[in-house]
């Protein structure tokens, strides 16, 4: 390939300012010492952050990102878990319906989140109503809250996940199995010493990007949410009633925490030398 054209290196200068001027602007105002999260500038300040009114002392926010990583984390560990046992199912099995239920495990993905938050909350009201009406069980994990709202994250970012651990399993080399079987080893030693080593990437991978998809999730969050309200719920809140800068360090906060967090599933994606 020749050298890139002036026309290419301008398009690509003007979509990744398309991209990150409006993160530029957000972290900069969550310098400006004004009261307001918007121009004109009025000066430097860190009180957005840590002064008396910033994000770490605002015990709503820090709730609110407290509820978060409660769903965050199951979601990353179930997805990861799950997501492996689905690649097995779906990479070394044979059945009928196998192509059906492969592409049926992607239409959570092209479902408005909306469309999905509700249809869960219909399904899962109903199945409670229906639990406590017939056998007398109440099932709180059924009704709107934080429970509730893990599995309605897990039913499309367990699809992510699944993807994440098939395509890494797709090149593993099934001789090294029959290797390792040959050599005396049982099933379960050649899952552990042979299998998971080369897995346990995509494994890694698919729980990092399971937090992020879940801690950033607005949509089907806000259909399923309770009285804990996780961040993103909680920050719309915040803005339709009228925000400080602070929405504007919190979102600086996430922007941080959300690249380093990327880089780093990308650094343990990245297959060994």
């Amino acid at each position: 390939m020749g050298r890139p054209t002036l026309a290419w290196k301008l398009y690509v200068a003007c979509f990744y300012l398309f991209l990150f001027a409006p993160l530029a602007v957000v972290a900069a105002f969550a310098f400006n010492d004004a009261p307001f999260p918007a121009p004109p500038w009025r000066g430097f300040t860190l009180d957005w952050f840590a002064g008396a009114h910033g994000v770490l002392r605002d015990g709503a926010l820090l709730a609110s990102a407290a509820a978060s990583l409660k769903v965050a984390v199951p979601v990353a560990v179930l997805a990861a878990a799950l997501g492996t046992v689905n690649a097995f199912l779906l990479e070394r099995h044979d059945f009928p319906g196998k192509a059906l239920l492969a592409n049926a495990m992607l239409w959570p993905l092209v479902i408005p989140g909306v469309v999905l938050g509700i249809s869960i909350l219909a399904f899962a009201s109903r199945a409670a109503n229906g639990l406590e009406d017939v056998a007398g069980i109440e099932l709180d994990a059924l009704r709107p809250g934080l429970p509730l709202v893990v599995l309605g994250q897990l039913s499309f970012i367990l699809s992510i996940a699944t993807l994440v651990v098939s395509a890494r399993l797709r090149r593993f080399d099934p001789a090294l199995e029959e290797a390792a079987r040959d050599l005396g080893a049982g099933r379960l030693r050649v899952f552990r010493m042979v299998l998971l080593p080369h897995l346990r990437p995509a494994m890694a991978g698919a729980g990092l990007i399971a937090f992020l998809m879940s801690f950033e999730n607005f949509n089907t969050t806000y259909m399923l949410v309770g009285s804990e309200a996780p961040l993103p719920v909680h920050m719309y809140g915040r803005m339709r009633e009228g925000a400080t800068p602070a929405v504007n360090a919190v979102s600086l906060l996430l922007m941080l925490a959300t690249g380093a967090i990327a880089v780093l599933a990308t650094a343990v994606r990245r297959p060994p030398d």
